[in-house]
Order: structure tokens, then sequence, then C-alpha cells
């Protein structure tokens, strides 16, 4: 029995590497409407799991509970193949998902060939469950086996929450064409279904053209290069938020590499075509952030500051540079310097929130670094309004005016859900398991919305508890569990 739970557990970290890196860094699979019938069978085989896991860690099944064990198994594998067929057909895997399923499956395998004679032994005893403590290693099956339960449930709740958004026609047709590129992604995917809502062609620059055919249709003119866009094309705006995904793993010089390429390539990409366009678009709306100040403590920061050492600032820097020789070319360039986006569909909240849900929300380091943020709805109206008005230029920062550090972020969520913010965990351990990347968590930026304020934008989610409260609870209020997502008219 030792040898089935070893190779179980095994299986049940890769099963986690896979979740973790691939469903929810790479592709975020919780926050996409598209992924519904996944996300359905991803929370079935967790499940699934989960139950496995309990039961072997801790129980021996006998007579027909051996039985209904095996019957599991055997379901398990049919919602493998399901998965794997519909994964094919709605998004391109990276080569590291693909070693890692065919690994997966072939573990599989060899823990159902050595399982097999224990598990037809157990199904010839009565029909009991029997108390069966494997040591260390059962209690480590325990432990994936609420893991596995708590990440069906999560994948579970997003299928059934998640809805494609309502595109109702728009009260005047803009006749605009912008181009998005990054359209796949947490701000680009609601962003595209905004601009088709409100009449504007869009042209969707992706490297997934799976994922994007399943996301959108046929509402958008997808394409995988620019080059292949004719000169004569129209072209109104162009919005770059394309890149690799800041975390979505270590910051080694690789990753460093690929993070800095995966954006300049593409706004080198996008400059190329504004070259060959007889008509030029008139504006270039470009992302970036506000880890292009560096770490400044509590020195107030508005668009005229300049950068500092660190790699984020570096990489922001570059990239706004590349997109500012777009004015060369006569077009408006606006760089959006964002905070930390904010909304309960995806991006980071969902993971901070799950646990602030179970009152184990931490501060991290001192708390007193600050912590710039902007709820995605505010964020997706301010792209808009930058493609529209041509006041917008230069650095914005795209940024809530309500000011906190990390440890009132932290109290604050935690207080949505009815606790108390108790849990600190100290700089030194973050640091040596991220590296360089901890300074998303440990350094901070207090940045003021300064043009935003000239400029008379008006957000409609200022305040935390505006973006907290949709799904967050007291102790003194029933729990209640909201849309996540709602009509693009709405919104």
């Amino acid at each position: 029995m030792t040898l089935v739970l070893l190779i179980l557990v095994i299986q049940g970290a890769m099963g986690a590497l896979d979740t973790i890196w691939h469903h929810e860094l790479e592709v975020a699979l919780p926050s996409k409407p598209g992924a519904r019938k996944e996300l359905m069978l991803h929370a079935a085989r967790s499940t699934l799991y989960g139950v496995v896991f309990l039961v072997l860690g801790s129980l021996r099944p006998g007579g027909l509970w051996a039985v209904a064990l095996a019957a599991l198994l055997m379901v398990e594998i049919f919602i493998t193949l399901e998965d794997f067929l519909l994964e094919d057909r709605t998004r391109r895997l990276p080569p590291s998902e693909r070693v890692l399923h065919t690994v997966m499956a072939v573990g599989y395998g060899v823990f159902l060939a050595v399982f097999a004679p224990i598990l037809f032994a157990w199904a010839q005893l009565g029909n009991v469950l029997t108390v069966a403590p494997h040591g260390a290693l059962g209690w480590i099956c325990v432990a994936y086996g609420v893991g596995a339960l708590v990440s069906g449930a999560r994948d579970g709740v997003a299928a059934l929450t998640l809805r494609a958004p309502i595109l109702t026609a728009p009260e005047r047709q803009s006749g605009r064409t912008v181009l998005v590129t990054g359209g796949t992604g947490f701000i680009g995917a609601l962003l595209v279904e905004r601009l088709i809502a409100r009449a504007d062609r869009v042209i969707l620059l992706t490297r997934d053209h799976l994922a994007a055919c399943a996301r959108f249709g046929d509402a958008p003119m997808i394409v995988e290069r620019l080059d292949h866009l004719p000169a004569e094309m129209r072209i109104d705006a162009v919005v770059n938020l394309a890149g690799a995904l800041i975390a979505g793993g270590r910051w080694t010089r690789g990753r460093c590499h690929e993070l800095m390429e995966s954006r300049l390539a593409t706004t080198r990409a996008v400059l190329a075509l504004v070259e060959r366009l007889e008509r030029k678009p008139a504006c270039l709306i470009n992302a970036s952030a506000v880890g292009f100040y560096g770490d400044r403590g509590d020195e107030i920061l508005d668009e005229t500051a300049g950068p500092r050492p660190g790699f984020m600032s570096a990489l922001c820097r570059r990239w706004e540079e590349e997109a500012w020789l777009a004015e060369a070319a006569g077009l408006r360039v606006c760089r959006l310097r964002f905070g930390l986006v904010l909304d309960w569909s995806g991006g980071v909240l969902p993971m901070l929130a799950l646990p602030a849900r179970f009152g184990f929300a931490a501060t991290l380091g001192s708390g007193k670094q600050w912590a710039p943020w902007i709820a995605r709805h505010d964020a997706l109206r301010l792209i808009e309004r930058a493609i529209e008005d041509d006041r917008y230029d230069g650095p914005i920062n795209a940024v809530a005016p309500d000011l906190v550090t990390q440890g009132e972020f932290t109290r604050r969520l935690s207080a949505a859900f009815g606790w108390p913010a108790w849990l600190k965990v100290p700089a030194a351990p973050v640091r040596l398991g991220l590296g360089e990347m901890s300074d998303l968590l440990l350094a901070g930026q207090k940045v003021v919305p300064a043009r935003l304020k000239a400029l008379g934008f008006r957000f409609e989610r200022e305040r935390l508890e505006s973006v907290f409260s949709r799904h967050g609870r007291t102790r003194r209020t029933r729990p209640h569990r909201p849309g996540l997502t709602s009509s693009i008219t709405s919104a």
C-alpha cells in the first residue's frame, strides 16, 4: 500500500502544479466564460480525486465500498479523455502542459496497475469502511484531498456563475475600427466584448486562435500576425495590452527576458504595421504599470515622477519607450500605468480573497508598502475614454484615488468576509521564496491619479469597499452569491 500512496502523492503534486501553473496563472480559466465546460470537467475530476485521496489516505473500503471506489477510478478516465479533447478544440496548449498531461496519464496507468490487486482483495471483504492510518503518506493524501475538494468547488462555482456577456445593440454606431493586442487576457477580453457591443469593428491579435474563437466566435477579426493585415486596412485606434503574465513564475534570467521581449516584440510589430498603413491610426493606448516608479516608500508619485532601479521599473520604462516611438508617425500615445486591477471574475482578487474568506489573509512584510489599485470596470472605462478623447496622452496613472497600504488592503478585504486581519508573514521568507519577484508584494508606490483628476475622469468605484462588497459579507449578514459578471450595457 505504501507504493500506491507514493504514486498517488506524486500524481497529486503534478495535478496541483498543472492547476496552479497552467490553469490559474497561464490562462486564468476561472475568469473565462468560454471555458465553462472545461471548468465543469475540472470540478468533477478534482472532486473525484478529493474523495480518492481522503479514502485511501485514512480508510480501507471493503465489499461494495471498494467496488464504488473502482467505479470512481474508471469515471476519472472518461473525464480526463473528454477534457483532453475539449482542450485541443478550444485552446492552444503550451508544450509544458502537454508534457505534464502525458506524464500524469502514464502515472495514472501505473497507479491502476499497482492498486488493482489490492482493490480486488478489498472487494472480497465485507461492506465496511475501516479506519486504516498510513503514517506521513496518509496525512499527505488527506491534505491533498482537502485541497482537491477546494479546487473542485472553486472551478464548479466559476463554471456556474460565469455567463457570456449580453451584447445588446448600441444606441449609436461608432464606425470605429480598433486593433487590440492581448485581447484574450483579463482586461482585454472584456474590452473586446465592450467594443463589439458598441458596434466598433475589432481586430484581435492573439497567439491562440482557438481560445479567441471559443470566446468571441466570429464577432472580431482574429489574426495571429500583424504583417498579414493589408496596408489599405483602416485602423482608427490601437490598444496594446499584450505581454507574458508578470506573476507567471520566478524571475529567472530567462523569465525576465521573456517578460521583456513579449511586450517589446508585440509593440514593435504594432509600430511596423503603423508604418505600412496608408491611413495611420489616431492613437495608441499602451498598457504599463505603477511598477514604473520602483519602490518609493511614502513619496507621493504623480505622472512627472521618474523610474528607479529594478526589473519591474526597467520593464515598464522600456515598454513605454517603445510605444512612445509611435508619436513620430503622428499617433497620440497614451501610456496607462495600472495599479492592481480588481474584479471578482478573475485576476488577482479571487486569489487574494481565498485565504481571506477563511480568516487567513496575511499582511506581508511591514504592511506599510503602498498598494495602488483600480477596479476593472473603471480600467475599461478609462481605456474607452482614452480612445475617444484627444486630451488623454502621455503617461496617466490608472489608479483609484483611495490610497491604501498592503496592510490596510488586507484588513479591508478580511473585514469584507467578517474576519480580523491577524496573520503576518515576514519579508524574509517571501524574498527567499520568490527572489526579485517578491517586489510585486513587498515594494510599494504611493501613486495618485493626478492626470485623471485634471481631465475630469470620474471613478464609479472609488473605494475598495465598492469592489469588495459585491462578494464580501460581514458576520451579521447572510452570505449571498451575486453573479460575477453583468451585461455589457450595465457596466
